[in-house]
């Protein structure tokens, strides 16, 4: 392994469980102003001196501003880390680390707040190595989890040679992986405009949005075709109708996970879905759309220079899961995600990190940095 990545990991996995336990101990759910700019906060505490910080708006209104961090090196190459400090966790199920066994476990653990410390020690380690870069960047947003709106940062990083994200990392058999591809994801929002009526005295009367949305959901899941030609997913996940038991209900909403290698495929299941069943009215729309990622050309080359210096295999893999590598693949092809340490349970009471995963992923992130500026 090159010396420098062997050093500059130890450092990094020595501070990264304490680094990790001050970040968790933020309750940070999505669209929570206070826990990211607190998280916020905390990752400016830890950031190297010599990086220059800026908050910058958020994709989604109504959100604390996202966190951008700048180093500027005497080489050439550019190249954007990205992370998020948002959770789906609430506020009164929040669980602060703790030590369990081998696991580092609490709320965001994995995704992704551990990949944010990773992230942050990389930076730590690359000022001291300006020359490697022209410029080395970090993008921390806080509605990664939540997100409706269209991703705004894009723009922000034109020109830049690489993008590497720190969700979640993986070993794919017995080699490091890393994801290179990714499915595109959309959330499907359907409203119902029934007719309330007294359920008891006059329930013909009515027209039930809550069984017209159950129809629905049996519609939108009937498409669900994993190993179909488009890998497509279609889960019903968020009904809500009805707002007294003796009521029939009049409105009501529904909202589908729907995951595919196109965002294409989950734009027919959209229009599968009739304007009206039993005569309740039915409003669709695709309210979040992710494209997907297929950079496993492009990075190639850039996986064999980093397992060269690694000294172990770094594996091109596949997840079902969008993340904000995706927003970026498009314009910046060497774009590399699941660099962050192993773990599980994500979006569960339970999630964890690994933490003997620490130090190897920390050497993994390292890399493949410096072999994608390398790339430019």
């Amino acid at each position: 392994m090159d010396p420098w990545i062997r050093e500059a990991a130890a450092e990094i996995a020595a501070r990264a469980a304490r680094e990790l336990e001050a970040l968790v101990a933020v309750s940070s759910p999505s669209g929570d102003v206070h826990g990211a700019n607190e998280c916020a906060s905390v990752c400016t505490a830890l950031l190297p001196g010599e990086a220059t910080i800026e908050r910058v708006p958020c994709s989604s209104p109504g959100h604390a501003q996202d966190l951008v961090a700048r180093l500027h090196g005497t080489g050439t190459g550019k190249a954007l880390l990205v992370g998020h400090v948002d959770t789906v966790v609430a506020h009164e199920e929040h669980r602060p680390l703790e030590r369990v066994g081998e696991q580092l476990l609490g709320s965001g653990s994995v995704d992704m707040k551990g990949g944010d410390v990773l992230a942050i020690g990389a930076l730590r380690a690359f000022a001291k190595r300006p020359e490697l870069y022209e410029q080395l960047a970090l993008l921390l947003v806080c509605d990664e989890e939540w997100r409706t709106a269209d991703f705004g940062h894009v723009a922000r990083f034109t020109g830049f040679d690489a993008c590497l994200c720190f969700e979640a990392g993986e070993l794919k058999g017995a080699d490091e992986g890393v994801v290179v591809k990714r499915k595109a994801a959309g959330t499907i929002h359907i409203t119902a405009h029934g007719r309330s009526a007294h359920s008891g005295s006059a329930p013909d009367r009515g027209r039930n949005a809550l069984l017209a949305l159950a129809k629905a959901a049996q519609i939108v899941a009937l498409e669900h075709d994993p190993q179909g030609v488009a890998h497509l997913t279609a889960v019903p996940t968020v009904m809500r109708s009805g707002d007294a038991f003796n009521v029939v209900p009049g409105t009501g909403e529904l909202y589908c996970d729907v995951r595919a290698d196109d965002l294409g495929a989950i734009e027919r299941v959209l229009e599968k879905l009739p304007a009206e069943i039993d005569q309740v009215r039915i409003e669709a729309e695709l309210i979040r759309r992710w494209p997907g990622m297929h950079s496993e050309a492009a990075v190639a080359p850039v996986l064999d220079a980093a397992s060269s210096a690694l000294g172990r295999r770094v594996a091109p893999a596949a997840r079902g899961g969008a993340s904000d590598a995706s927003h970026f693949a498009a314009t910046i092809p060497i774009t590399i995600d699941g660099l962050g340490p192993r773990g599980g349970k994500a979006h569960n009471p339970e999630e964890f990190v690994l933490e003997a995963s620490l130090q190897p992923r920390a050497e993994v992130a390292l890399a493949v940095i410096v072999a994608a500026l390398a790339a430019a």
